[in-house]
């Protein structure tokens, strides 16, 4: 799918290369002029990446930064900004961010820079939805450490959300309490087994509220099985 960028830049003639350049590229591109036109086409479009002039009309590229990371960490930002604004690029770097290019720029470097962007943030992506473990309606999240279960978020402790890893990855594997001490407590815990029983107790209590069905089945004289309700 071609990625969408969209370029905030009060220039006419900087902004026209700018979409020159990124079109044959291959990317998407959008143009606003001033940082009020910024954060609607923004709102709008949910671009892939943003490349924003810190100096601008209507509000400055610091303050359309501000806004969009009050409720997105996630978008690429790259600052074109003045070669002596060292000020700015320090503001921008704290508020996230993510690279700047000093003006007057070397295309093929600012292309870079944002291939770069983008690649960053598309490997970023995958982490996450690679890092989904589903069981029945129950969804938890390694990277990210969301559980949730038929829409509802789950609160876990560090140790309960490392046995619920452990149980979901070995889905419908009988597993004895000597396997998960060792996975979740690890080879040096001399501590009595019974603590795995406890912790169990603990996560099903969280999982099954509203009536919800078992996941959590016990084996007489073995250990426990996670697996999808029926």
């Amino acid at each position: 799918m071609t990625e969408s960028i969209l370029v905030v830049e009060d220039e006419v003639r900087i902004a026209r290369l700018l979409q020159i350049e990124l079109e044959c590229e291959g990317y998407r591109v959008s143009i606003a002029g001033s940082g009020h036109q910024g954060l609607e086409l923004y709102q709008e479009q949910q671009p892939d990446l943003l490349l924003l002039d810190v100096m601008l009309p209507g509000f400055s590229g610091i303050e359309l930064l501000r806004r969009i990371r009050a409720g997105d960490a996630d978008t690429p930002v790259l600052l074109l900004t003045a070669k002596s604004s060292v000020e700015d690029k320090v503001s921008g770097l704290d508020l996230g961010a993510n690279d700047y290019i000093t003006k007057p720029f070397q295309i093929e470097e600012l292309l870079a820079r944002v291939r770069a962007a983008l690649r960053l943030a598309s490997g970023r992506k995958k982490v996450e939805t690679d890092s989904w473990l589903r069981a029945d309606d129950l969804e938890l999240n390694e990277a990210t450490r969301e559980v949730m279960r038929a829409g509802r978020t789950i609160e876990l402790t560090p140790r309960e959300f490392d046995l619920l890893v452990f149980l979901l990855k070995n889905k419908r594997q009988v597993l004895n309490r000597e396997q998960i001490m060792t996975a979740v407590w690890g080879y040096d815990y001399y501590g009595d087994t019974n603590v795995v029983d406890v912790y169990i107790r603990y996560v099903r209590k969280k999982l099954t509220q509203d009536n919800q069905e078992e996941l959590i089945h016990t084996v007489r004289g073995i250990g426990y099985v996670l697996k999808d309700s029926l």
